[in-house]
This record gives structure tokens, sequence and C-alpha cells, in this order.
């Protein structure tokens, strides 16, 4: 695999011949799933004459990066608003994509972002219809894309996903950018794994990757972070992630401003493994669990991931301003069948009932603070200021599990 912090060079842009743009991203691999699934361990895997003779190819996927323009090619010249738009969201997967689609072409604020940061979405997964989620959202709203994978996934998934109709194809499942503006520059970083992803049920090939690109604004050109950190590690393993990204942004030249924004997973946990977690849980009950809610679940940069947020600010970059305060993003609720099946292929089942009990004072339900924006020269706008989007919904339910996150922004010359 790649080493962790590496960053791909393989970019393959087809502006004309948009059949072709994805060849970088097909393989032939899926007739050994069922064998490399077999693997307990990364270790074991790596070792075995089977990993070695697919390893070019595995390699290969993991470390292209797919670039499409959707976008008009008269790009204008001027911008329609004195501030830059942008949406963060991680979207589960795109299973519900064709509604996502609708809410992106009329959702009265997100529909008028200049740019998305977008993560959590498939390419060829049973569980999404074995649809390429990144480009039809790009061709349906006209905007330019990147998208590099994380992992190649060698079952159906997680909880209720195994129970998805059909087989996966190119089982890839990775983030993006997307913007109304020329994306330049753009490539991909690789990032550690928080725990082996052969370990467990889910069993995948690959590692977290930032996605990295300079969009040409007619405000200036600023360079765009679409980052997922791990969710099953530890408050230092996210820590040492975000690092990484930072170190790597100081390298690029030329100097732009930035803004890095995803799903970073701020759970306040080290959820590495169950076992890790049950205690932190405990932890937190003897804490008091109204004063975790409302202290630490909303505000994981307080105590328990104090950690990656220093380092931001030691970096020179801005968080405090671009995000709204003590509101979550995630809405835990003891009534979600999805979630507590998801939960319950690593943590024990006994355990909901404890969950249950702590939160019934509370309506069986807590908020988490996981979707967060971080920039250096940039600015919020002062009219408009940061929010966060809920109740993104259809008459079939939500549209995923996280709400939306959205800045206007000045880049600062």
């Amino acid at each position: 695999m790649l080493p962790f912090c590496a960053f791909s060079n393989t970019v393959i842009t087809y502006e004309k011949e948009q059949a072709h743009t994805l060849l970088a991203l097909d393989h032939n691999l899926q007739p050994y799933f069922s064998e490399l699934e077999k693997f307990a361990s990364t270790k074991a895997l790596r070792a075995s004459p089977l990993y070695a003779r697919l390893k070019p190819e595995i390699e290969r996927v993991l470390n292209a990066v797919a670039q499409e323009n959707f976008a008009p090619e008269a790009i204008k010249k001027s911008a329609s608003n004195p501030f830059i738009r942008a949406t963060s969201w991680n979207i589960e997967r795109g299973l519900r994509l064709d509604s996502i689609i609708r809410l992106f072409k009329e959702h009265t604020v997100i529909s008028r972002s200049d740019v998305l940061l977008l993560t959590e979405l498939d390419y060829g997964m049973a569980r999404t219809g074995n649809r390429f989620v990144a480009g039809e959202i790009a061709e349906a709203i006209r905007f330019n894309y990147v998208f590099a994978p994380c992992y190649i996934n060698l079952n159906k998934g997680s909880g209720l996903e195994v129970h998805a109709p059909g087989e996966n194809k190119q089982a890839l499942h990775g983030n993006a950018l997307f913007s109304r503006y020329p994306l330049r520059r753009a490539h991909s970083i690789a990032l550690p794994n928080g725990k082996d992803k052969m370990r467990g049920k889910e069993k995948r090939l690959g590692q977290q990757t930032a996605v990295v690109a300079d969009v040409e604004h007619p405000l200036g050109t600023v360079r765009m972070v679409s980052l997922h950190l791990d969710a099953h590690s530890t408050q230092r393993h996210r820590h040492l992630q975000m690092k990484i990204v930072l170190d790597h942004l100081d390298t690029l030249r030329p100097q732009l401003p930035i803004l890095i924004g995803g799903d970073w997973n701020t759970s306040t946990y080290n959820s590495r493994r169950a076992v890790y977690s049950i205690i932190g849980f405990t932890r937190r009950v003897m804490m008091g669990v109204g004063h975790v809610i409302e202290n630490h679940y909303l505000n994981p940069a307080r105590w328990f991931e104090r950690g990656l947020f220093r380092e931001i600010e030691k970096r020179g970059y801005d968080y405090r301003n671009l995000n709204v305060p003590k509101t979550g993003t995630l809405h835990y609720d003891v009534k979600d069948l999805a979630v507590n099946t998801n939960m319950a292929d690593w943590v024990p089942r006994w355990c909901f009932w404890f969950i249950s009990r702590a939160l019934e004072p509370y309506g069986g339900r807590c908020s988490l603070k996981l979707d967060w924006f971080a920039g250096k020269g940039v600015k919020p706008c002062a009219e408009n200021p940061p929010r966060v989007v809920g109740n993104l919904n259809d008459d079939a339910g939500k549209l995923s599990d996280h709400d939306a996150i959205v800045l206007d922004f000045i880049p600062v010359k």
C-alpha cells in the first residue's frame, strides 16, 4: 500500500471522452474478493502469494484520482456573490442518491454552493446500486469534480448493508471535491489506518484519503481539502492524521488560502477497539451524561480531542470562527435500527441496554459534533455566519446520518 504520508500523482482527466474517464478506477479484482476476504489481518494478507500477485493492480487503483469537468466552459469572470459558499457533508455512501442530487439542485442554501466537500461516496458497491456516486452528482448539477478512492471493499459493508441485493463491481469507496469553477492540481493524501481494516466483519484494502485541489474562483484561487478522519481510531490517531494533512499542505506551492472541511469523527472516544469504547462510555456516565452531552460531545476541543484542535491553531488555522459552536452534526437515537445494527458489528449487544438507560432522561437521543471547517487565509462572511443545515429528508426519511455544514467565506489576499 501507499506509505501513509504519500500523495497520489495519478490524475485522470478526460474533458470530452466522458465514457473513458473512469478507466483508472476500473479493475478485474472481483474474482479474488472471496479469497482475500478469508485473511484475518492485513499482515497475513500481505504475506500471502496471492497478495504479492495482485499488489500492483491493488496499488494502481488505490493511487488513482478520477477527475471530470461538467461545469460550463464559459466560466463567469465575476462572482455572483461577494463570498465563496462551501458545503461539507458526509452523504453516507450516497445511499439516497436521487434525493441527494435533488437537494443539491433545489435546497435554498446548499444549491447555491460554489464548492462541495463530500465524504463517503461509493463507486460500484451493491449497497448503492453499483452506481458511481461522485460522477452522477457532478453530471446532474453541472459541477467539476475530483474523486479519490479510499478502500477496495472485499464484502458488501457493515450492518444492514450486507443484505443489499447483487454483488459489488468496482467495490470502491472514497471522498470527493466538487466545484462550479476549474479544479487544478488535484491529488490525494493517504492517511494511516486507525485499526486493521481486515479485522472484523467489514474487510477492506486501503486507507482514508484526503482530496486536495485548487479552486479557481473569481474572488481568488483557494486550496480546498475534503477530509474524512478515521472513525475506528484513537483521539491521538485522529490528531496524527490531521498533522499529516497539515504537513503536506505546508509543502505545496504556491501558497494559497486554504479551507479544510469534512467529517473528522471527533466523537471524543477511543474507538479503535470495542472494549476501549465501552470503558470510555462508562467514564462519561460517571462524569454525568448531561454534562458530557453539553460540554464534550458538542465541544470536543474542550478536552477529549484537544490535541487535534490545538494542532490546527498552532499551525495558523482558524476553526473557532468558521463553525457553529456547540451544535451537533450527528444525532444518535437508541431507536435507530440501522445505526444500532451497524454498531452491533463491533460493540456487544448487551451494551445497548446501558446506552438506553443512560440516555433515557434525554429522550434516548444525543448529538455529537463531528463535522468541521478549518481555514488559513480565509475569513467568514460577516453577513452570513456559519450554519449547520439539518432535517435533510425526503418522504422516505433522512438522506444521511450527518447534517451538512455551510460556510460563506472570503479569501484574504
